[in-house]
C-alpha cells in the first residue's frame, strides 16, 4: 500500500493511501483531502513509491501533481514494474519539478516488498508459517477430533491472526483440510479475512468442510492448475499470480510447506516454538535462511527467516 502526505510550511495538509483495487492511488487521496488546493503550488509531496505515468484503471498520478503545480515531490523509491520504472519521474522534471529520489529508501522498499516481488518474480511474496513443539514436531500422529491441535499459545494465535488480516491470502494443503477442518479466518482479532486457498489436486475435499464457508472468498486449486507429476510449489505460484494474489501465508501441512522450501520458492518464515513437548508426530519442516528475529511471544518463541 502506497502512502502519501502533502506538507506547506511544515505542516501535514492532505495525506492518503491507495485504494482498494481499481481506485484511486495515494496521491489522488492526498490530494483530495487537501481542503485549501490554492496551497498546492507552494507545498511538497512525499511518496513512498513513484508516482505513475501511465493509464491502467486510473489516471497518472504524475499528470495529476503537474496540474496541480504541486513544485517539489519526494520520492522513496523507484516503481519497478515495466510500465512506470522512472517514468514517472522523468515527466515530473520535464514539467519542471523538484524531484527527490531515495529518502528512507531501504524502508520503502521493504515496505512495497510484496508488490515488487509479485511484479518482479511473477509469484506472490511468499510467507511460511507454522508452529513446532519444543521436540520438533508440527501435529500430533492421531487426533480424537477433527480440529485443529493448538500448539502454540493463545498470545501466538491471536498474533497468527493479525497476520493474516495483513496478508491478501491464506494457503493450506488437503491433508490439512481433512485433518483439522480449519476456518483459515480472523477471528481472534479485527481485520479482513484473506483469501482462502486450498490445493486439492484430486478434488476430494467435502463441501462442507469450513474452509468452504460463506466467511470468506476460497479458491480451490485441482488438478487443472496443477499437475502432480511434476514440482508443486512453482506450479501453485503461478496459479497464483494468474489470480492476482500479491502475497499468502502458507499454514500447512508439512507436505505444501517442505515443498516451497524445497522449490526455493518462499521469502519469509514464521516460526513459533512452543515450551511443551509432543513426544512423537510429524516433524518440523527442515528450512535454513538468515534469522533477523528470535523473540519470547508469552511461553512461546519466534523466529522470522528471511530467504535473501
Amino acid at each position: 500500500m502506497v502512502g502519501c502526505v502533502i506538507v506547506f510550511e511544515n505542516t501535514i495538509i492532505g495525506e492518503g493511501y491507495t485504494s482498494p483495487y481499481g481506485g484511486a492511488h495515494a496521491e489522488v487521496n492526498a490530494i483530495q483531502s487537501v481542503a485549501d488546493s490554492r496551497v498546492l503550488e507552494k507545498s511538497t509531496l512525499y511518496v513512498t513509491l513513484e508516482p505513475c505515468a501511465h493509464y491502467g484503471k486510473t489516471p497518472p498520478c504524475s499528470d495529476l501533481i503537474i496540474a496541480n503545480k504541486i513544485p517539489r515531490v519526494v520520492i522513496g523509491c523507484l516503481d519497478e514494474h515495466e510500465k512506470v520504472c522512472g517514468q514517472g519521474i522523468s515527466k515530473l522534471k520535464a514539467a519542471g519539478c523538484d524531484v527527490i529520489v531515495g529518502v528512507l529508501e531501504k524502508e520503502c522498499k521493504n515496505h512495497h516488498k510484496r508488490f515488487f516481488t509479485y511484479h518482479s518474480k511473477k509469484r506472490p511474496y511468499i510467507i511460511l508459517k507454522w508452529a513446532e513443539s519444543k521436540d520438533g514436531y508440527i501435529a500430533p500422529l492421531t487426533k480424537l477430533e477433527i480440529k485443529p491441535v493448538w500448539i502454540s499459545n493463545l498470545r501466538s494465535r491471536q498474533l497468527t491472526h493479525q497476520w493474516r488480516a495483513e496478508e491478501q491470502a491464506i494457503m493450506v494443503g488437503a491433508n490439512t483440510v481433512t485433518q483439522d477442518n480449519p476456518r483459515l479466518t480472523t477471528r481472534e482479532v479485527e481485520g479482513t479475512n484473506p483469501i482462502r486457498i486450498v490445493v486439492d489436486i484430486k478434488n476430494s475435499l467435502s463441501r462442507s468442510s469450513q474452509v468452504f464457508n460463506s466467511e470468506a472468498t476460497t479458491i480451490k486449486l485441482t488438478k487443472t492448475e496443477i499437475d502432480p507429476k511434476k514440482p508443486l510449489a512453482s506450479q501453485i505460484s503461478k496459479a497464483l499470480y494468474i489470480n492476482k494474489i500479491t502475497s499468502v501465508i502458507i499454514e500447512g501441512g508439512l507436505k505444501t510447506l517442505q515443498a516451497f522450501i524445497n522449490e526455493d520458492l518462499w521469502d519469509e518464515a514464521r516460526i513459533f516454538t512452543s515450551c511443551n513437548k509432543l513426544t512423537e508426530g510429524v516433524k518440523k519442516p527442515q528450512l535454513e535462511g538468515r534469522l533477523t528475529k528470535n523473540i519470547r511471544i508469552g511461553s512461546d518463541s519466534l523466529k522470522i527467516i528471511l530467504n535473501d
